[in-house]
């Protein structure tokens, strides 16, 4: 029988996780099998992943194909009943060695078909760290899972379960194996990143994970991190960017929206005001940052006045890369049940035109760049990343990996050329 064959939907996080359970099936011997890590962000997504089963299962008839992820956890019984499926598994079994090897050694069926615990009942993280996820020159590190925090629009914690975090010594560790391997950057990721270490003894914040790792990795030449949550920000993540050249200058925020009343309908745990000042913060601090956000078109509720809100935060907060988000009536969360529902038509032009905003100010970024000199992290021969992640195009081949020096002379809609 053949390896299996892997299948990711959704989040960083997710891609992660895939890696780490291709280990634990190839060290459990499984052979024959199609694994699908679903997404269940939106109801669009939990749509993707059923078109998806259905195509593996055309594609590979007599494999056993087991389904999990986000998806899997919220709604299981989705899943289970569909005909091309024969197992579900839950996002704390996936990640368990005894999970595979059952897999393996029960092929022929006599497996239990949805193996879903209560994801709130778990009190551990990362059972399972893998060096080198990514590409051969960027690694990422899952340091924390779940979220504690309820937003009214988000399915995420159902999925994830509460906040767990990876000790900071585990962290350092791995990251120490993985600049061994030659990877020039590291990102950290989760679900939840600034509630890292609330779960553990004295209560670190993940800037003192930031500063512990550039004091105890010194051959590390780049340290990211991803999405984070402002309001969340401590004091030794601020001392961070502005004093470790080592930490890179950008940031993606998790804003979701620009006006106050929205916002606290969604109940996220801060006010525009509250972006504006980190963000102006920030780039005093380090004046060559540059910012990220998610951002909701459509919130129930949302006006049209609330809606220019978001819109003009974007310029406010001079946000470069956005990643908006159509809002997706998810059932199971309190959003869905609000009886001002936004017109689905509505919703789309809205997105569209944070979109047509977002790509003014990536026109605008990269403008400012020509003529400057970049240190660029080379992820193929042919493209790289600056410090602040715009991708930048060389037309003579580089080393793959390597951190390169670069005089930028032009761009395209969406790249820097150098």
């Amino acid at each position: 029988m053949s390896a299996p064959i892997f299948t990711t939907l959704g989040c960083r996080l997710n891609a992660y996780e895939t890696e780490a359970m291709k280990e634990l099936s190839q060290q459990a011997g499984l052979r024959g099998s199609v694994i699908v890590n679903t997404c269940a962000v939106t109801a669009e997504a939990v749509r993707k992943a059923r078109q998806e089963i259905r195509r593996l299962r055309r594609e590979n008839p007599e494999a056993r194909l087991i389904v999990t992820g986000c998806a899997a956890q919220t709604e299981p019984d989705t899943f289970v009943q569909m005909d091309e499926v024969d197992a579900v598994l839950g996002n704390s079994e996936k990640m368990r060695p005894e999970t595979w090897k059952s897999m393996a050694a029960d092929f022929i069926g006599e497996t239990e078909a949805v193996q879903v615990d209560d994801i709130m009942s778990v009190t551990e993280t990362a059972r399972h760290l893998i060096d080198g996820f990514g590409t051969r020159s960027r690694a990422y590190v899952q340091v924390q899972n779940g979220c504690d925090h309820r937003c009214t629009f988000c399915i995420i914690p159902y999925g994830r379960g509460n906040s767990r975090s990876v000790a900071a010594g585990v962290v350092v560790d791995q990251i120490k194996r993985l600049v061994d391997k030659g990877y020039n950057e590291v990102v950290l990721t989760g679900v939840d990143l600034t509630s890292w270490g609330a779960d553990l003894p004295a209560q670190p914040k993940l800037g003192d994970l930031v500063m512990r790792i550039l004091k105890l990795v010194p051959d590390l030449p780049r340290l990211r991190i991803s999405s984070i949550d402002s309001i969340e920000v401590d004091e030794n993540l601020m001392r961070a960017i502005a004093t470790e050249p080592r930490l890179m200058p950008h940031l993606h925020l998790s804003l979701q929206h620009g006006d106050d009343l929205i916002l606290k309908r969604m109940k996220r745990r801060h006010l525009r005001d509250d972006a504006i000042r980190f963000t102006e913060e920030a780039r005093k601090l380090r004046p060559d940052i540059t910012f990220g956000a998610d951002i909701i078109a459509g919130f129930p509720t949302e006006s049209e006045t609330h809606f220019e809100n978001s819109l003009r935060l974007v310029a406010e907060c001079d946000l470069t890369w956005l990643h908006v988000f159509p809002y997706s009536k998810r059932a199971g969360t309190p959003a869905a049940r609000i009886p001002q529902q936004v017109n689905g038509k509505v919703i789309k032009d809205r997105a569209a035109r944070l979109r047509k905003a977002g790509e003014s100010q990536v026109a605008k970024h990269l403008a400012a760049q020509i003529g400057k000199s970049h240190r660029i992290l080379m992820e193929n021969p042919c493209m790289g990343r600056t410090e602040q992640f715009t991708e930048v195009t060389f037309q003579a081949p580089q080393q793959e990996g390597k951190i390169v020096n670069a005089t930028i002379t032009g761009h395209s809609l969406t790249q820097l050329i150098a």
